[in-house]
């Protein structure tokens, strides 16, 4: 099996990606319309998305909130290009990141509301625990974050594909650096991770299958 580096996977599958979301992802016609509910009606909301990807949230977020402050974060560029072009209308609402959310300094006590869609599934506890501190940092007092997400369905399955992960990066003699491949937490081992990071409150508000909508409070 080859990896790819993530943002060569997903800058390559630009074109057919949107529709692949919607078509293959357990609940995307659904989960997109739920995950822009749980954003608080506020004028102005500052909102910080992890992955942004081609803004496939957005689509529904500025139903909801058609006033809000977007700052975007997204290693792939080519993604995040065709985001701005289908919100050129809302340029002076959207600020662009191309960079790893996982090494960019997000800053502290700048944001209402983070949130994350179908992304964070890639990663370790290791790598995740961080992401979640910053995001922790990075929100305002009382601020939420909001993850959408592949979880998976038990310990074994998770274990599974950690291992594989590994395996498949030994024999291709990856050391460093982010590839894509899927690494699913299981919602109990994600939510301890937000209690490590510091959040005082995460509820699952919805799942499809192997894809869930939690809601952690800082």
């Amino acid at each position: 099996m080859k990896l790819e580096e993530m943002s060569s996977f997903f800058n390559k599958r630009v074109d057919g990606y949107e529709e692949h979301m919607m078509t293959n992802v357990d609940g995307a016609t659904e989960y997109y319309i739920k995950t822009a509910k749980l954003i608080p009606k506020i004028e102005g909301l500052k909102l910080l998305d992890l992955g942004c990807g081609t803004g496939l949230e957005l689509d529904e977020i500025f139903k909801v909130n058609p006033t809000i402050s977007v700052t975007g974060i997204d290693i792939a560029k080519k993604m995040t290009d065709k985001l701005l072009e289908k919100y050129k209308n809302r340029s002076n609402q959207i600020n662009i990141i191309n960079e790893s959310y996982l090494e960019y300094n997000i800053g502290e006590d700048i944001y209402d509301v983070a949130l994350s869609v179908q992304t964070l599934h890639h990663f370790t506890h290791k790598e995740k625990t961080n992401i979640f501190s910053k995001i922790f940092r990075s929100l305002k007092h009382n601020g939420i974050y909001v993850e959408t997400d592949y979880i998976a369905p038990n310990q074994e399955y998770e274990d599974f594909h950690y291992s594989e992960n590994i395996r498949i990066r030994d024999e291709l003699g990856i050391k460093e650096g982010y590839y894509h491949y899927d690494t699913p937490c299981t919602f109990e081992n994600e939510k301890n991770m937000l209690y490590k990071a510091g959040f005082k409150s995460v509820d699952k508000i919805w799942q499809k299958d192997n894809t869930v909508i939690l809601v952690a409070k800082k």
